[in-house]
This record gives C-alpha cells, structure tokens and sequence, in this order.
C-alpha cells in the first residue's frame, strides 16, 4: 500500500509538468509590433512585402530609435521580407526575381535601400553586406502622422492600353516622414514571352490560349505580326464568336475594311447559333462602323 501510494505521489508532479509543458508550448501573446503582409500585382508580376508594424508611442525615431548609419530591419521583429515573382527595375537598377531581406539605412537626407540574399533573419543583428543582392538609393520627403509604421503601393501607372499597372512606387510610412523608391516591370516582353511559351505546348483544342495573346498584342499594339499568327492559329483550331470578332478587328485595324466585314458578319451568326446565349453586340456595332465606310 505504501509502495502505490509513494508510486502516485512520484507520478503527480511529472503529470502537472507535462501538462505545464503542454499549456505553454499552446501559449501564443500578442507581438507589441504586429505582422502585417502587403500584396500588389503589377501587369503579371506578384510583389508582397511581409513585416512587422512598431508604433511611435511618443518616442524620438530618426536618429534614435532608429539610428542613421546603421542598418535598420526596416519594422519590427524579424527582417522585413521584399518578394518578386518576376524581374523588375527599382529606381532604375535591375532586381531578379525571388524574396530578399528587405534593409534600410537612414541618413538625415538620403537612405539607401538594401535587397539582400540572407534569409529568416531576426532583426539585422546577423546582416551580411555581402549577401547584398541591390542598393538604391532613396529620398525622405515629410508626410503626416503616421503612428504605426506601414508599407504602401501607390502612384500605381499603366503600362498597357487595357490600363493595366506596370509601374508605381512603394512608399514606407512612419512618424512624419515618407521614403518612397519607384518599381517597374517590362509588362508588355512578360506576356509576350508567356504566350510564345504556352503557344509552343499548345494542346490541340485550345483556340483559347492563341486568342488570348492575339488580343493582348492587339489591345497592346505590340507584336503586330505574332498576335495575327495567333488570332488565324485560334481560327484554325476551332471557329467562334469570340476569335472571329478579334480577326475582324484585325482586319479593321489594317485597313482591309471588306474584310472586317465578312469576318465579323460571320462571327455574329456563329454567335447567335451558339447554344451558350452569345452577347454579339459588341461586334454588330463594329460591323455598324465599318459597312459605312465601305
């Protein structure tokens, strides 16, 4: 009886230790400095800035907390995080594609921007300017108050007709002070290089995949040549409202009026036929245009 009782009383801190080891392995506090994840597509590359928020909370932060000359995490907690789905120019120099450490090092009237290889870093305590993949550097320009730190895209500009952002900048907030560097992509070569490469796999029933770079090239303007190779290669695999209506307007854009014509009288009865309840609309009006011009 003495030996069970012992054994029970043995037992019972090591019990009350798992379970303190379970309840604190659960345990989650908030961070003072919350993460915070920003997104942003620029024609078809994915950009995405991953940091931590830290607030002002009445202190002095340039040239204090945040001291110039020094290499700065850019935030709070681990090293901001800069991704890149594809290439881009940042403020002019070239940026492969992949996720950097995202550094800053302030000065009173210039900082420099740093994308650096190293990864999963805590703060910049281990920053290696060796592993520094782009520098640039940037202006600091007043701004209102803004009490906790935050990323931003803005000034987003279109790189295509269709008005689509190729460009814009990223502009880092906090305290009274703004420091933007500006983000490019050569939108226009990425699509155009997309679409030879899923052309040269085509599968033969996909009309789509031609007829989509066809309009881009139209909508464009660029590749004049290759987008009317793919909107016939579209035809050819399968006639339709939707590549009929774009070779038309091929036509039309060459000058070859009659043309146009037949091709988008066509495409509207295809369109009419079709079981999917085709809006052939868009075309009719067209063909309005065109026929009084004949």
């Amino acid at each position: 009886m003495k030996s069970s009782r012992r054994s029970i009383f043995l037992a019972a801190p090591i019990a009350i230790a798992v379970m303190a080891g379970a309840a604190t392995a659960d345990f989650n506090a908030p961070r003072i400095s919350p993460n915070a994840t920003l997104t942003q597509t620029l024609g078809i590359t994915d950009l995405k800035v991953t940091y931590s928020r830290p607030g002002v909370r009445g202190r002095t932060i340039w040239g204090d907390v945040v001291p110039y000359g020094k290499p700065w995490r850019t935030g709070a907690n681990d090293a901001t995080t800069f991704t890149c789905s594809t290439e881009i120019v940042v403020n002019g120099q070239k940026l492969p594609a992949g996720t950097y450490s995202f550094f800053t090092i302030p000065g009173p009237s210039e900082w420099t921007i740093v994308f650096n290889k190293q990864k999963d870093l805590w703060g910049a305590f281990s920053y290696d300017s060796t592993q520094d993949q782009l520098r640039v550097k940037a202006k600091p320009t007043p701004s209102e108050m803004h009490e906790w730190m935050e990323f931003a895209f803005e000034d987003l500009a279109p790189d295509a007709l269709p008005k689509s952002p190729g460009s814009g900048a990223l502009v880092l907030r906090w305290e009274k002070l703004a420091v933007p560097i500006t983000i490019e992509t050569d939108m226009n070569k990425l699509v155009l290089d997309s679409a030879r490469a899923e052309v040269a796999k085509l599968k033969s029933d996909d009309w789509r995949t031609p007829f989509r770079a066809a309009q881009f090239c139209l909508d464009n303007e660029v590749s004049p040549d290759e987008g009317w190779q793919w909107a016939q290669k579209s035809v050819a695999i399968q006639e339709n409202y939707q590549n009929l209506s774009l070779v038309a307007r091929w036509h039309a854009k060459a000058g070859r009026t009659k043309d146009a014509v037949a091709a988008g009288q066509k495409a509207v009865k295809l369109g009419k036929a079709s079981k999917d309840k085709v809006d052939t609309s868009a075309t009719e009006k067209l063909l309005a245009e065109w026929s009084a011009k004949k």
